[in-house]
């Protein structure tokens, strides 16, 4: 798959091919997003599209200053590959769809002296945000039963040890309300101001972001255990990456801080680009490439979306009954206990 780069300005770079849809407001974010104090360089991903006040689907390099509402609410977000103990042609929807009954809701106790060791293994201090841990979300955040359908270059699928026969799971959340609060406190304080590296309001704040982190990988764990316990099988993670995050990058002997929002990063392996829901998702392995520096070592993390999610139920309940969005044109099956986050 290639990839074209169109210049916005000296600072702002378009990681997308010509004939890609593009909201002009989500252009505009982005190079509103290079006018910042510090601000490098800015790449808007071929899923960029407008956030509340700015892009996503985009990364943004800084120097001695960082911009946590760039990275917003939901630090940590990202996408986690478990392989199954399942093989894929021994599925039975109808029963895993039974199985899958109570994923939506929170963790029972069963759960609590597992997520007390993982949290002390990981650094992870906060008990305040403990219910949501193990659930999904809202917004685009999923977790999905996948199968293997081509495979383009083996050894792409070898890395990480993936078996073309045996069912995969795909898990999307973040770091829920923890992330949230961490934003609301840095806005509440600094307003949308960036903080200067190496001050303490920067250190404590990365402090926290750390956390979140671990949080969101953890809580991404816990999803998939919940998941392959519900279906009655085992599995191992294949991969974890975070596309929601501030880290120290340095970028064509410039040192300073990468900010990814909605970006998932081409420098550590193999990753996910998931697709619509009833679309196909793939696993890509990066390449070196001189456009790996413009693009801000991102690439796209999603199939990105073309309406404002809240906007969807109004668009969509006339034209599809609930039931009409509970299966795809794969064959699959949608389980969502809520309505409007089905049509979202």
């Amino acid at each position: 798959m290639g990839k074209s780069v169109q210049k916005i300005t000296d600072k702002v770079s378009l990681i997308a091919s010509a004939d890609t849809w593009i909201e002009g407001d989500a252009i505009q974010q982005l190079t509103k997003t290079s006018e910042l104090i510090g601000m490098q360089r800015v790449a808007g991903m071929p899923d960029l599209h407008p956030g509340r006040g700015y892009p996503i689907g985009a990364a943004f390099f800084s120097k001695n200053t960082i911009y946590p509402a760039l990275v917003g609410n939901d630090i940590g977000c990202g996408m986690s590959l478990w392989q199954t103990t399942v093989k894929s042609s021994k599925v039975n929807l109808d029963k895993m769809v039974k199985r899958l009954a109570d994923v939506e809701s929170p963790l029972d106790e069963s759960w609590s002296d597992y997520v007390n060791e993982q949290k002390a293994r990981r650094q992870i201090n906060i008990d305040s945000f403990d219910k949501a841990l193990g659930t999904i979300g809202g917004g685009n955040h999923f977790a999905e039963f996948q199968a293997i359908d081509e495979v383009y270059n083996q050894s792409a699928v070898n890395e990480p040890g993936l078996l073309k026969d045996a069912l995969q799971l795909l898990v999307h959340s973040g770091s829920r309300g923890y992330g949230q609060s961490i934003l609301v406190d840095h806005i509440s304080t600094f307003n949308h101001h960036g903080l200067q590296v190496e001050s303490d309001e920067f250190t404590n704040y990365m402090q926290k972001h750390d956390e979140a982190l671990r949080w969101a990988e953890l809580n991404r764990e816990l999803i998939a255990l919940r998941f392959l316990k519900a279906i009655r099988a085992t599995g191992k993670c294949a991969l974890d990456v975070n596309h929601n995050l501030i880290c120290h990058k340095q970028i064509d002997g410039i040192d300073g801080w990468l900010h990814r929002k909605g970006a998932t990063p081409s420098d550590k392996g193999c990753v996910v680009i998931p697709g619509s829901r009833g679309d196909y998702s793939y696993l890509v392995q990066p390449i070196d490439s001189v456009e790996n520096s413009t693009s801000l070592y991102s690439l796209a993390h999603g199939a990105g979306r073309k309406w404002k999610r809240g906007d969807c139920q109004s668009r969509l309940s006339h034209k599809f009954k609930r039931e009409d969005l509970t299966r795809t044109s794969l064959g699959s099956r949608v389980i969502c206990g809520n309505k409007d986050l089905l049509y979202e």
